[in-house]
């Protein structure tokens, strides 16, 4: 009991690091499996994904995936049945974080077949790969 006391700080240092360590893995089990882009291009060329960028509709203008729909991430739970059911969905937006969400909307709403790309346009321009305006 000394011991406990006596470290207080330590302890609570070491609790919230792990704490730290596991939340990424929490947050990609409720928005599931993230791609990078040759995974994401494989899925799109393989299966005739649906690619949905959930950007605002200025950002999209701006640049976005070849074929990619846009459903902007607040009106995404509004228009979830626009997406055909038989197809997989990869979402996109600037850097990952907004479509990791957008994914965990989805899979709530029952799909199953929903990816991230992992980094979003950000990694999807680095990797030289197209995008049309």
């Amino acid at each position: 009991m000394d011991f406990i006391t006596e470290n207080i700080v330590l302890i609570a240092v070491a609790f919230v690091s792990g704490a730290m360590l596991v939340w990424p893995m929490v947050l990609r089990g409720a928005s599931g499996p993230s791609l990078d882009t040759l995974g994401a291009t494989r899925l799109i060329n393989d299966t005739g994904a649906v690619v949905l960028d959930v950007r605002s509709q200025a950002d999209y203008s701006g640049g976005h995936l070849p074929n990619a729909r846009n459903i902007p991430m607040a009106e995404l739970g509004k228009r979830v049945g626009e997406l055909p059911a038989d197809k997989p969905v990869l979402l996109c937006c600037a850097s990952g974080v907004t479509s990791s969400r957008a994914a965990g909307i989805l899979r709530k709403a029952g799909r199953k077949d929903v990816f991230n790309l992992g980094g979003g346009l950000q990694s999807w321009r680095q990797a030289g790969l197209p995008v049309v305006k």
